[in-house]
């Protein structure tokens, strides 16, 4: 399999009035650095391309260089339409509350998300970035995340953001609702769930712990 992996991050930006949202940095550059460290090429993609904001909540005078330096990648990210999974191994979705507006409807995601799925290649989110999964369906009309075990940012964690009102949904109750087996987790602990191809994990505390069950999966 070639050593590339897909990025799906949000291009989204505004949350509410005085708010702004985006890609929570940490779980974006947490995944790229180990997957590069590891020897793969990782290409950077969103629903429109261009840029793709950084949750400014998630930078502070505490941040990595190597995060901030890893972050230009998001300056021009590749179309959604341009890219296709045949050359990839993997997709992962980062997460940061930008991906609960614009992933779940994106129709060409879903179609990367179904052909990455049944062609048994990884598809993993950590966050909020399982909000991508929400539309997406395999060949015979299920949900991709039926009856599977997963995990995502919880209910209990979105109501201690005090966020969950501006949201066009909560993504703990939407993956039950479509039939997922959610496995949550005490809210801020480090969690996956590997269900088969299908990597998931709870919050930005767990984005290691995915990146390196998606490494474990192909055999690094």
């Amino acid at each position: 399999m070639a050593k590339q992996i897909l990025m799906v991050v949000t291009n989204h930006t505004d949350m509410h009035e005085g708010k702004q949202t985006g890609i929570w940095l940490s779980e974006f550059a947490e995944a790229y650095l180990a997957f590069e460290r590891h020897g793969y090429d990782v290409t950077v993609a969103s629903p429109l391309g261009g840029a793709g904001p950084i949750d400014p909540g998630s930078v502070d005078e505490n941040t990595p260089q190597e995060f901030l330096d890893a972050a230009k990648l998001l300056a021009n990210t590749k179309k959604l339409e341009d890219v296709t999974a045949d050359s990839f191994a993997a997709i992962f979705l980062p997460g940061g509350h930008g991906t609960m507006f614009d992933l779940p409807e994106n129709t060409r995601l879903q179609q990367l998300l179904r052909d990455f799925y049944e062609a048994g290649k990884i598809v993993a989110a950590v966050c909020h970035g399982p909000a991508g999964l929400v539309g997406a369906t395999l060949s015979d009309g299920q949900p991709l995340v039926a009856g599977k075990r997963v995990n995502a940012f919880t209910d209990s964690e979105e109501a201690a953001t005090g966020l969950g009102a501006y949201l066009p949904f909560l993504l703990e109750s939407k993956l039950r609702e479509l039939g997922a087996v959610f496995v949550a987790a005490p809210d801020w602990s480090a969690h996956v769930e590997v269900d088969g191809n299908l990597i998931t994990g709870q919050n930005p505390q767990s984005t290691l712990a995915v990146t390196e069950a998606v490494l474990n999966k192909l055999g690094e």
